[in-house]
């Protein structure tokens, strides 16, 4: 919910403290823990409550478990449950994108490709081939939402074109054709987009693939002309997000620089997993240690530090964030331990 979280009353818990336990005797002693509402120390913004629609067919596995199942843009069920529990975090800001992002064709009529979903190939830098985002599916997808009251979203393939470059990453200008062709249909649709983002994790290091700054940020520029075309005279322009990827300072300070004067970056996203891979034994006790997850705090002090420096009107969001990434820990990351976090 927007706003601050405590209001004007002050709260007064009754604590029970643990404060010794020794060969198997305990004691207790009685404390009082005193919250006082009527000053916060941070509010949340309007786009606060949030969550993230993948591509990932039901194949997809990590460590023993195949945890995605239906639950695909392109095949999740958008029933009446779904529909309502939406609806009941209205206003939602949901994202569509994710790893697959940077693999999928838009069927507008414009692309030679047939329109075939995901298919699990090893040789393919996340596993799978090339999938297909059907127009038929996206006017779906576009109804539920609208029908739920939610904002949307939308990760564009930032990889058509690429070749490899010496260096290993994958430059080249983007082939923004097909990115384009969807972006005017959904525009001549009137369907209401609040933001569109330029790939996933290609920043920095990035995660399987990864491009240059300076092409990225060329890239950007790229997307925002494409949006200030197709929505030229419409009272309401869509925001540009980006790069969407793990914080690296002196990455995001370039991109931010290079597309400063242009204005065409309007969202600094990173994406956050603070407990590292689902396959570490040790989750539980990460998600219990303050200290642990204060280590978030150099983040986004940095990040601050630089949009501040760089006088630029962006602003900074956390674009994607699970706590433990490659798809969690079974009765860890879907269970209550999971909230601390």
């Amino acid at each position: 919910m927007a706003g601050s979280f405590l209001r004007t009353a002050a709260l007064y818990l009754m604590a029970f403290l643990l404060v010794h336990s020794q060969a198997g005797s305990h004691r207790v002693s009685a404390g009082t823990a005193v919250v006082d509402g009527s000053a916060h120390i941070a509010a949340t913004g309007e786009n606060f409550i949030c969550a993230n629609l993948d591509w990932w067919p039901e194949e997809k596995c990590n460590y023993g478990t195949c945890p995605w199942r239906r639950t695909s843009i392109l095949n999740l069920d958008l029933n009446s449950i779904l529909l309502k529990a939406v609806k009941a975090f209205s206003p939602l800001m949901l994202r569509l994108g994710g790893s697959l992002q940077d693999m999928v064709i838009y069927d507008t009529g414009n692309t030679e490709h047939h329109c075939r979903p995901f298919v699990e190939n090893n040789s393919e830098l996340w596993g799978f081939s090339e999938g297909c985002l059907s127009m038929s599916r996206w006017d779906q997808l576009n109804e539920f939402i609208q029908n739920a009251g939610a904002k949307y979203i939308f990760g564009l393939n930032a990889l058509n074109g690429r070749v490899t470059m010496p260096d290993g990453s994958l430059g080249g200008p983007w082939n923004h054709a097909n990115a384009a062709s969807l972006i005017r249909y959904t525009a001549n649709k009137g369907y209401n987009y609040p933001a569109w983002s330029c790939g996933n994790e290609l920043s920095g290091k990035g995660w399987k693939a990864r491009i240059n700054v300076a092409q990225y940020a060329s890239d950007v520029k790229t997307l925002k002309s494409i949006i200030e075309w197709i929505y030229k005279g419409h009272l309401f322009k869509p925001l540009v997000i980006a790069p969407g990827g793990n914080f690296e300072a002196n990455w995001y300070s370039q991109l931010i620089h290079e597309t400063e004067s242009s204005h065409s970056l309007d969202v600094v996203s990173h994406h956050l997993y603070t407990l590292g891979p689902g396959s570490d034994e040790h989750l539980v006790e990460k998600i219990l240690e303050p200290s642990f997850l204060d280590r978030n705090v150099s983040t986004f002090r940095d990040l601050r530090d630089i949009l501040r420096h760089a006088g630029t009107s962006a602003t900074a969001w956390v674009s994607e964030s699970g706590g433990a990434y490659k798809s969690g820990r079974h009765l860890v990351t879907n269970a209550f331990a999971s909230s601390f976090w």
